[in-house]
């Protein structure tokens, strides 16, 4: 689908961030992409939602076309929370629907506790208020420094050395087309993944028990946010015995899906993913 690339200044209004705008006839709809992503990972989804809602897709600083923080300590999600507001604010945006895949979910949550009654509904994406320590683990082995990839085709073998166990059903297609949305062109030319590899800094300091603190305080906080938790079946991040206590602990609408065959995290074009979520936004997205 087309989109325009909005240009804005990051809440301590010294970055120069990215967010993509797609047109579309509904409420609009804040799409946060995982830790290692950008907004190109939700090219599928988009397509998908095929102008159903305002989506706005933005790059975390450090990602994609947003500009990299020379503090990486900044690199945490409560800092991507305000930038969020930022955007939004400036945009007109009061109150929005989310998506969060993975990292993106965790900054959903803390938004929602910063700003009571901003977050319409929420769509969290193999994310939740516990995280698994294997999961946490393995992002820890791979996200940092890499050398230069001088094509595509290793481009895509990189990601599926990463990713392979998540998605045991790509081919080599499926792969290429991974790769287009987590790479990018650097300016000598060589392939590079579009990320600051200083976002590693805060994961990796850290032990797995202790990344990222107890969320359940979020969580609870949620209470009368309409709330929708996606699940692959191969996950190593987000347990079943997580998603069971996240509804046991929500008292208002929960709904739950789980992508068979898929890890972390669902692209979100999955039948098994896609079609509760067109029907929970059809119902709480405004």
């Amino acid at each position: 689908m087309d989109y325009r690339v909005h240009r804005y200044r990051s809440a301590c209004g010294q970055l120069d961030l990215a967010a993509r705008l797609y047109p579309g006839e509904g409420p609009p709809l804040l799409l946060m992409h995982g830790l290692t992503r950008n907004a190109a990972d939700f090219e599928p989804l988009a397509a998908a939602l095929d102008g159903h809602y305002r989506l706005i897709v933005p790059d975390q600083r450090g990602r994609g076309l947003s500009a990299w923080d020379p503090d990486p300590a900044r690199y945490r999600p409560d800092v991507y929370a305000a930038d969020m507001f930022a955007l939004l604010d400036g945009l007109g945006h009061g109150v929005v629907g989310v998506v969060g895949t993975s990292m993106g979910g965790l900054i959903a949550m803390v938004m929602a506790a910063l700003r009571p009654g901003a977050l319409r509904c929420m769509v969290l994406n193999d994310v939740g208020p516990v995280l698994d320590p294997a999961g946490i683990a393995r992002i820890q082995g791979y996200v940092g420094p890499g050398g230069p990839i001088a094509s595509w085709d290793e481009a895509a073998a990189r990601c599926r050395a990463i990713n392979a166990a998540a998605f045991p059903d790509f081919g080599p297609n499926e792969w290429l087309a991974f790769a287009r949305r987590t790479c990018t062109v650097t300016s000598d030319g060589t392939i590079a993944f579009a990320y600051d590899p200083q976002i590693a800094q805060g994961i990796r300091g850290a032990q797995p028990s202790t990344v990222p603190p107890d969320l359940w305080p979020l969580w609870d906080g949620l209470a009368e946010t309409p709330v929708l938790v996606i699940r692959g079946a191969l996950s190593d991040l987000l347990s079943r015995e997580t998603v069971a206590e996240m509804g046991r602990r929500h008292p208002g609408v929960f709904q739950q899906a789980e992508v068979p065959r898929v890890g972390h995290a669902p692209i979100l074009d999955e039948p098994a993913a896609l079609e509760p979520l067109r029907l929970f936004l059809a119902a709480h997205a405004g």
